[in-house]
């Protein structure tokens, strides 16, 4: 059973930045699709952005077009979500997760099966 650990969370100022990464435990992680997703109490998992097996392809959601990057370094078994322009909205739990879908790549959390216990990000206005 794979195990996914988030880390770079953290309280920052409006317009900051922060990273965060997500390191899998098994070195098979570089066949999969892996995604971020975020959540707020009393509200569904949102979707953020995914990234294809090989790198090539990635999708975000609307709202963070722009202003985040998700990104891997297979050596390292490690995935990777540059967050700019910080907004107090972006304030939720993020977590990481696996797919073995690739085409298309998922927006649906039912598209991914396993998941990191998540990270808090915290912007303050």
């Amino acid at each position: 059973q794979v195990q996914l650990v988030e880390s770079g969370g953290g309280l920052v100022q409006a317009g900051g930045s922060l990273r965060l990464s997500c390191a899998a435990s098994e070195r098979f992680f570089s066949t999969y699709g892996a995604g971020w997703f975020r959540q707020v109490p009393g509200k569904d998992r949102e979707f953020v952005a995914v990234i294809s097996w090989d790198g090539g392809r990635t999708d975000y959601a609307e709202s963070v077009k722009g202003r985040f990057t998700i990104s891997r370094d297979d050596a390292m078994n490690t995935i990777y979500l540059e967050m700019n322009a910080l907004k107090p909205e972006d304030t939720a739990v993020y977590s990481c997760a696996r797919t073995p879908f690739s085409s298309p790549l998922p927006r649906a959390p039912a598209g991914y099966d396993a998941w990191g216990q998540g990270t808090q990000v915290t912007v303050s206005s």
